[in-house]
């Protein structure tokens, strides 16, 4: 086998076709099951997408390489459920556009982290991680408290919508305004966004400020909805600790 092997480094055209068949071996095996994805990935019925704002929330943290520090993925071992929660579904990641699991974790993973602080705490650990945990080597973020930009957030909605999130043409043309409702519980059209996307998205000022909406809002919206687009995990995790 080793002699084969280096009788095969001497051609080099040789040992290009065999690297060709052995990655496309590989490639094969890796692609081939995600034909069948519609099939073996069943949605969850309470599975809900995430909110306009919630979605700008999810592309600053992309932005700012925020994956690149946290995962959002809880394997199925003893001591991860113990420390994160219910482990992670794949159907629960089935409405996103990247998907966001990734494996490095500096920081500790993120998929069950909704509701877990306050908007507040969020908000200061944001813009001065120290200031909450003082070990903490997390970069700081004070630029977050400008004004959120909300232009592209209708296109981004009708992209994910033809890609198969179930965006209506109501809640791509309101957008901006489902965006700006979602952080101002008392205006006018907080009402409206509620008859789109129902209870259970939150609706408060998440930056503490309901007369601007920020990009503090928008990732602190995101961060809150973590683990929280369905119950589908913690209802599995019951039934097998019957």
């Amino acid at each position: 086998m080793l002699k084969l092997h280096y009788n095969l480094e001497k051609v080099s055209m040789g040992l290009v076709g065999a690297i060709i068949v052995a990655a496309s071996i590989g490639g094969l095996v890796e692609i081939a099951p995600l034909f069948t994805i519609d099939e073996t990935v069943e949605l969850p019925a309470d599975l809900r997408p995430h909110t306009p704002l919630e979605l700008a929330g999810r592309e600053i943290y992309i932005r700012e390489g925020c994956y690149a520090c946290h995962s959002q993925m809880v394997r199925s071992l003893a001591d991860e459920i113990d420390r994160y929660g219910p482990y992670s579904l794949a159907a629960e990641s089935a409405y996103d556009r990247p998907m966001l699991w990734g494996s490095k974790r500096t920081g500790p993973d993120l998929a069950r982290l909704g509701g877990k602080y306050s908007d507040m705490w969020h908000v200061e650990h944001l813009i001065d991680p120290r200031s909450v945990v003082p070990a903490s080597i997390m970069p700081s973020y004070p630029w977050m408290t400008r004004t959120l930009d909300t232009r592209l957030l209708s296109d981004a909605l009708a992209t994910l919508a033809r890609l198969g999130v179930p965006y209506d043409a109501a809640m791509i043309a309101a957008a901006q305004a489902d965006a700006e409702a979602q952080s101002s519980p008392d205006s006018d059209a907080a009402d409206a966004f509620r008859e789109r996307y129902g209870e259970r998205p939150a609706l408060r000022a998440f930056d503490g400020d309901p007369a601007r909406l920020t990009e503090l809002d928008a990732v602190v919206a995101y961060l809150q909805s973590l683990g929280r687009l369905t119950d589908a995990p913690n209802a599995l995790l019951a039934e097998g600790g019957q």
